[in-house]
């Protein structure tokens, strides 16, 4: 079982604020390639780092007051977002490692 969380605009500020640990939110869409190949380490991070870090997924397409909110402009689309404030941000295609060490300096 992954510790990836789907959320959408209805949900997403209440799973953030109520958040005791950054959130990594996830964003991504059905007809992205790159997503397809980001979503296996996003899953991976969320599992390892599940103590650390709260992950959370949001497809695009359905949810635009998010995609407004945290500036999306492209998919796969990272946002590591700390007491309300998005401390690391990532577009395009990352790969696992890389994804780990960027959200780790965060990690306390």
């Amino acid at each position: 079982m992954s510790n990836l969380t789907t959320t959408t605009d209805s949900e997403v500020t209440q799973e953030i604020s109520q958040a005791n640990q950054p959130v990594l939110l996830y964003f991504w869409a059905s007809w992205c390639g790159p997503c397809r190949l980001v979503s296996p380490a996003v899953e991976a991070v969320a599992d390892e780092c599940a103590d650390q870090v709260k992950v959370l997924k949001m497809e695009v397409d359905p949810n635009p007051e998010a995609v407004k909110t945290y500036q999306v402009e492209g998919v796969p689309a990272l946002r590591l977002i700390q007491n309300d404030q998005v401390q690391w941000s990532h577009e395009g295609a990352i790969t696992k490692d890389k994804l780990k060490a960027n959200i780790e300096q965060f990690l306390s």
